[in-house]
């Protein structure tokens, strides 16, 4: 059995990564995969919205993903939360499965300073998701980090969504409908989120 793993600070979740949990199904025939918001992360400058509002959001975008599960290991760990602790518990829940680490460009530039790095290709494939534009040349990753990684590919749509755009565009009052799915931007208003810059 293949698992997926997607991590993120889903702050808010947004079409793209509805997008490459599709890819990553699609692809990698996961029989699951858990989205994971981050708890408290160490590298965020900005304080994030409260866990509650951040899991709900991420159960309605990823609705019309069958296999997806939003999974709340992260936040409802004490102290800072690492990926490597939640790869090691599901692979505990599931002995015998291929956990698939899901990961961004952005990501993959920085995994050598991830917490216990050297031990994240011992517990999952690493899978880097890349728009057709990076397709074939990957020349924004170094290739030392693809091969002590062993990274794959995981290929996406060209998507432009970003959550800073979106919480921009809130605090803007301006139209998110294209960058979110209709529950995530009716709960986004309802719960009046991202509406100071």
């Amino acid at each position: 059995m293949r698992i997926g793993v997607f991590g993120g600070a889903f702050d808010p979740p947004h079409r793209g990564h509805v997008a490459l949990a599709q890819a990553a199904v699609a692809q990698l025939g996961l029989a699951q995969l858990h989205v994971v918001p981050t708890g408290e992360p160490l590298h965020k400058s900005r304080a994030l919205t409260e866990a509650r509002h951040r899991l709900a959001l991420c159960d309605l975008a990823f609705a019309d993903v069958p296999q997806a599960m939003v999974d709340a290991c992260e936040m409802e760990r004490s102290g800072p939360s690492f990926t490597v602790d939640t790869l090691e518990a599901l692979q505990r829940e599931h002995p015998g499965a291929q956990l698939c680490l899901l990961i961004g460009q952005d990501q993959a530039q920085t995994l050598q300073h991830w917490h216990r790095a050297s031990d994240l290709t011992r517990l999952a494939i690493i899978y880097v998701a890349v728009r057709p534009a990076s397709v074939g040349s990957n020349t924004e990753i170094d290739p030392m980090q693809t091969e002590r990684f062993a990274l794959q590919w995981l290929h996406m749509p060209a998507m432009a969504q970003s959550a800073t755009e979106i919480r921009h565009r809130v605090a803007h009052q301006q139209s998110i409908d294209a960058l979110v799915t209709e529950p995530v931007a009716r709960y986004i208003a309802h719960h009046h989120l991202y509406q100071t810059p």
